[in-house]
């Protein structure tokens, strides 16, 4: 699959991967930019989403996987550093499972891996997401979407609401998409299998995330062996986006060491 993807930066090679709804601008420039002094980043639109060819059929976050390793291999890496969020932090489980050889080290952030102990996006939060999104008003949509993915304190300075909802205009998810997706992460479950992964392992969330609460990744760090683990007080789900210095600091001391 032919996936739209963005290269910058020079330096050790990091795969980016979103997460629902997400698309290559979903990093922010800031992130981007204080990972591309040192790193050599790859962000993509998975299929169905922003310029990446349409998806009309059911898939699964393993189908995903293939797609981000279909990547590797166009681009001629035969390993990389990965970062998934949410959704992408399940691909990134899937892919690290699949391919031990081709993963230099895996960061999960605000992320869940499904089975005992896993807890998904709370039922208010998507009620609230699920009528924004099917009333038709891309607006309320927006504004919806971006008051469950951040912060309080962060929602309190309105250009930061201006930062998001240009973002979110350039390159809108189709809702049938969107629920794919969701589907795919339904049936995500890598419980039982965390503890094959061999990567050196960072994860992170953020204390206030109300998509994935933050238990979700103090699970997946007890089960991935010798994983180090970083909640954040005050952040919400899209932690990159509030925090990318914090974020992009982090990520590099995981990698370069």
């Amino acid at each position: 699959m032919d996936l739209h993807h963005v290269l910058g930066g020079d330096g050790e090679p990091l795969l980016l991967i979103q997460g629902m709804s997400g698309t290559h601008l979903s990093w922010g420039e800031e992130f981007l930019s204080a990972l591309q002094d040192d790193l050599r980043t790859v962000s993509y639109d998975h299929r169905g989403i922003g310029l990446s060819p349409a998806a009309n059929d059911p898939f699964t976050i393993k189908d995903l996987a293939e797609d981000a390793a279909g990547l590797l291999d166009t681009l001629g890496w035969e390993s990389a550093h990965v970062l998934g969020i949410s959704m992408g932090g399940m691909v990134a489980q899937e892919l690290a499972l699949a391919y031990p050889g081709r993963i230099r080290t895996l960061t999960l952030g605000c992320t869940f891996c499904g089975g005992p102990g896993s807890q998904l996006t709370p039922q208010e939060t998507m009620a609230k997401l699920g009528a924004a999104m099917t009333s038709g008003d891309r607006e309320e949509a927006i504004r919806v979407g971006y008051e469950v993915n951040v912060s309080a304190e962060f929602r309190r300075q309105a250009a930061h609401y201006d930062s998001f909802r240009a973002m979110a205009l350039a390159a809108p998810a189709k809702v049938a998409t969107i629920m794919l997706q969701m589907q795919a992460c339904l049936a995500h479950d890598t419980h039982d299998r965390l503890a094959q992964i061999t990567a050196p392992t960072l994860v992170l969330h953020g204390r206030e995330d109300q998509m994935l609460p933050a238990a979700n990744g103090e699970l997946i760090a007890s089960l991935v062996p010798g994983a180090s683990l970083e909640v954040w007080d005050g952040v919400g789900h899209m932690f990159w986006w509030e925090q990318p210095q914090l974020s992009a600091g982090a990520l590099k001391d995981h990698i370069l060491g």
